[in-house]
């Protein structure tokens, strides 16, 4: 879904779009619920839920009661009652039994929710409120200006308008308490318009500025969390993390939300890894914990002076300590460790999808610069005047030579016995070597063929007849 405010120009997304959720479309909102009673069709009785969830910039979602029941879907701009007087533009998030769990899940009563829903947002609001939205990256940066020169030790990180521009509310962080009293003063006084401050902490800073993390995901606290709970130290601990407040910080600075997610399971884990095992006592020495696989339940010790370590699982360990308790102490652990080991199961890989080697291509090109090499070093050894090698078949050394082929003048012919039986030829089948007839020194058509083929090498002996070749003037 795409929309005139958007950076990305062909579609929407919450990393890329400028107005941080408040696009026309709603293609960008952060903290989405999906509806999932829109397809299901009610009673005949049914009588709509009146109460209807809105969505503001950032993670802002209020509720508002529709009184005239105006038919209206997930999405829309409506104008809304503010809570100062005059309207505000939002989006409507959710409606219908949806909102009633949602108003459960936050703790709000149907009767306190006193504000009201006027109307669907006309042309002229939308292009009211948009214009209040195009004030609010200037009206930042000139108000950190003015705080500045006031000195103040507070940053103000972001400015949300009013829908009818005649209210603006300034998020700011600090340490403290600040009394920015003369502040508001010169701000009203340069933007002649109603002034209101909310002090937010860092995690609600990063929240509304959002941003990607460092497993290169957009941030939990601007996509889908809600509430903030405390993370501490401890279940860095409990997860065998190290205490590195550069990896273990988030981009608000403070430690990250995802150390409580997997929180649970690694403390289910823990019930079954024994306490106070630091130190096992053997006779070969006082051996040391040093890691401790929490799901796989394994420890690993080691000895003094030593820089191997020893894999135990948790029963053995149990074991040891309870014999240390009794005054018994075990030999080895190395020993201990050498009964129990099991070989480690080889599994049988099958390449499901079919896919060949990666280096398949790799293999194929080294094979080609080979070939290539070979046939300029055959060129550049090649005599001048002699004919060129045929390197159409590739590489000519390992292919057989035909019948009637004169052996080359690198090697020099291999000397044959007559009285030793001929081999049969290679390029003919064993059958028809069995039925031919044997040739006979009159026969002209073979004698013609050897003297063709020896008139290329008139000084070697022939393959195939042990006589010299006729001299070409008896011919």
């Amino acid at each position: 879904m795409g929309c005139g405010s958007c950076s990305t120009g062909g579609g929407c997304s919450p990393a890329g779009c400028k107005s941080n959720g408040s696009c026309l479309t709603n293609g960008c909102s952060k903290l989405d619920v999906y509806d999932w009673l829109s397809h299901m069709d009610m009673p005949t009785n049914y009588k709509p839920f009146p109460v209807i969830e809105v969505k503001f910039k950032g993670s802002r979602k209020e509720f508002f009661v529709n009184t005239d029941n105006i038919y209206l879907e997930a999405g829309e701009l409506v104008a809304v009652e503010a809570t100062t007087g005059g309207y505000d533009i939002g989006h409507v998030s959710l409606t219908g039994e949806l909102v009633r769990m949602q108003m459960v899940k936050r703790h709000v009563k149907e009767a306190d929710v006193v504000k009201k829903i006027y109307r669907k947002a006309t042309i002229a609001d939308v292009d009211k409120w948009k214009a209040a939205k195009d004030m609010e990256w200037e009206t930042m940066h000139k108000s950190r200006k003015l705080a500045l020169d006031l000195n103040l030790s507070m940053k103000l990180s972001d400015v949300d308008y009013q829908g009818d521009k005649t209210k603006a509310t300034f998020y700011y962080t600090a340490e403290g308490r600040v009394d920015f009293r003369e502040l508001i003063k010169k701000m009203a006084e340069t933007f002649r318009i109603r002034i209101e401050m909310r002090q937010i902490g860092m995690r609600q800073e990063a929240s509304r500025l959002g941003g990607i993390g460092s497993c290169g995901r957009e941030l939990c606290c601007s996509t889908w969390l809600t509430d903030f709970k405390t993370v501490s130290t401890s279940a860095a601990r409990y997860q065998n993390l190290s205490l590195n407040t550069l990896k273990l910080a988030g981009q608000c600075g403070k430690l990250k939300c995802c150390l409580n997610y997997e929180l649970d399971t690694y403390m289910d884990a823990l019930k079954y890894i024994p306490d106070n095992v630091n130190v096992l006592r053997t006779e070969k020495g006082d051996a040391r914990l040093q890691k401790t696989d929490i799901f796989k339940k394994i420890m690993w010790f080691s000895y003094p002076r030593e820089e191997s370590w020893v894999p135990l699982p948790i029963s053995k360990v149990k074991e040891i300590q309870q014999q240390n308790k009794e005054g018994i102490i075990p030999a080895d652990l190395g020993e201990l460790v050498e009964v129990e080991t099991q070989p480690a199961k080889v599994l049988d890989y099958e390449n499901v999808v079919g896919q060949d080697s990666l280096t398949r291509l790799d293999e194929r090109r080294n094979n080609n610069k080979k070939k290539n090499n070979n046939n300029r070093n055959r060129n550049k050894d090649r005599k001048p005047g002699s004919p060129a090698p045929d390197n159409r078949g590739g590489n000519q050394a390992n292919q057989p030579r035909q019948q009637g082929a004169a052996p080359s003048a690198d090697k020099p012919a291999p000397q044959q016995n007559p009285d030793a039986p001929k081999a049969p030829q290679a390029n003919r089948p064993p059958q028809q070597q069995a039925n031919r007839p044997p040739q006979t020194p009159g026969d002209k058509p073979a004698q013609e063929n050897r003297n063709r083929n020896n008139r290329r090498r008139p000084n070697r002996p022939n393959k195939n007849n042990n006589n010299p070749p006729p001299d070409s003037k008896s011919e």
